[in-house]
C-alpha cells in the first residue's frame, strides 16, 4: 500500500506560479514512477508530469516549458512548480503512484491515487 498526502493547490491569478508537493509513504526508489495528473471540469484526466525509475522525467506538451518535475529522493516527496498558468490550468491535480510487483512471469500492476488538490485560475 502507498499512501500520497499531497499539499499545496489554491487560486492563483493567471500568469503566475504555485507548487504543488506530494508525501509519498514509500521509498521513491521503490516506486516504477511517480507524477502527477489533472482532470479539468467536464474532461477527463490526463498526465501533467512524471518522474519514471531511473530518473527520466516526462512532461506533457501543453505544460512543457512552464511546469517542472522534481523528486527528494531523501524525503521521499514530489514537487510540482507551476509557473505561467492559464485558465485551463484549473483542474484537480492528483499525484499518482505505479507499481509493478510479482515474479517476473507474473507481474501485476497497481496504481495509487491521492486526494487531489484543486487548482483555480480565473480567466
Amino acid at each position: 500500500q502507498v499512501q500520497l498526502a499531497e499539499s499545496g493547490g489554491g487560486l492563483v491569478q493567471p500568469g503566475g506560479s504555485l507548487r504543488l508537493s506530494c508525501a509519498v509513504s514509500r521509498s521513491l526508489w521503490r516506486l516504477n514512477s511517480i507524477g502527477w495528473y489533472r482532470q479539468a471540469p467536464g474532461k477527463g484526466r490526463e498526465l501533467v508530469a512524471s518522474i519514471i525509475k531511473g530518473g527520466s522525467t516526462n512532461i506533457a506538451d501543453s505544460v512543457k516549458g512552464r511546469f517542472t518535475i522534481s523528486g527528494d529522493y531523501a524525503k521521499n516527496t514530489v514537487d510540482l512548480q507551476m509557473n505561467g498558468l492559464k485558465d485551463e490550468g484549473t483542474a484537480v491535480y492528483y499525484c499518482t503512484a505505479y507499481v509493478e510487483f510479482g515474479p517476473v512471469d507474473r507481474v501485476e500492476t497497481k496504481t495509487y491515487w491521492g486526494q487531489g488538490p484543486p487548482v483555480t485560475v480565473p480567466s
